[in-house]
């Protein structure tokens, strides 16, 4: 797996250096930089800028990027032994995941589960979170409905983000909880708002239609994390 950024493949030198197989460098680095690299004993090879984007699929790599092992998917019985969770219902643009992974790693969540899809753009996601998926726990279910009675019958409280929820202010929240965000285009599915425990929503100071996913998550997150 190719992933690309300086600061991407910074944090995984810092952070995960048993991850990296290679390192691939298409611009000049300082020689503090580049002595930090040679210290991982890892291969380093410079390549032209065509090379470059042919590696990072014409995406903004700085000259940096690093082929790593694939990323190990979490099992959903894992992170039912938590106590945060968040669930994708459907989200599949991945600046949107990659955001919401971030701030779910910075906000306290235990795990994150991508539902109704089959899987994710790994690297994609990896860049946009700016590399948290390798310490947040993802797991994928291709079945919404079925992840959601998994989790309840696990003992977890389930919150979905809807705007004609309960503010999140004044909603009682569960020391075993799961917040489910639904995509932008359809939000949360019907059928699965019908197994929720509370809807629940951002109080907006002016009229407006919604706020983005991601920027949702952030603010939800972080007044469900203390419970």
């Amino acid at each position: 797996m190719i992933v690309y950024g300086r600061q991407v493949c910074r944090f995984l030198t810092e952070r995960h250096p048993g991850l990296i197989r290679r390192i691939y460098l298409a611009k000049e680095v300082d020689k503090k930089s580049f002595a930090a690299l040679r210290r991982l004993e890892r291969p380093i090879e410079r390549i032209d800028a065509k090379k470059a984007q042919a590696l990072a699929r014409g995406g903004n790599h700085q000259g940096w990027l690093c082929e790593v092992a694939p990323y190990r998917y979490a099992d959903v019985a894992e992170l039912k032994e938590s106590d945060f969770l968040v669930v994708l219902a459907g989200v599949t643009d991945v600046g949107n995941i990659g955001a919401i992974v971030r701030s779910a790693y910075a906000l306290g969540a235990d795990g994150l589960i991508a539902a109704g899809v089959k899987s994710l753009a790994s690297e994609g996601v990896v860049r946009a979170s700016a590399g948290a998926m390798f310490d947040l726990p993802v797991a994928v279910a291709p079945h919404l409905l079925d992840l959601l009675h998994e989790l309840r019958q696990s003992g977890f409280t389930l919150y979905g983000a809807d705007m004609e929820g309960t503010p999140i202010e004044e909603a009682e929240i569960a020391e075993r909880r799961v917040l489910v965000l639904g995509s932008e285009g359809e939000g949360i599915p019907r059928r699965a708002l019908e197994k929720l425990d509370e809807k629940v929503s951002v109080k907006m100071a002016r009229p407006f239609d919604s706020l983005n996913v991601a920027a949702a998550a952030a603010i939800l997150l972080y007044r469900m994390k203390d419970a």
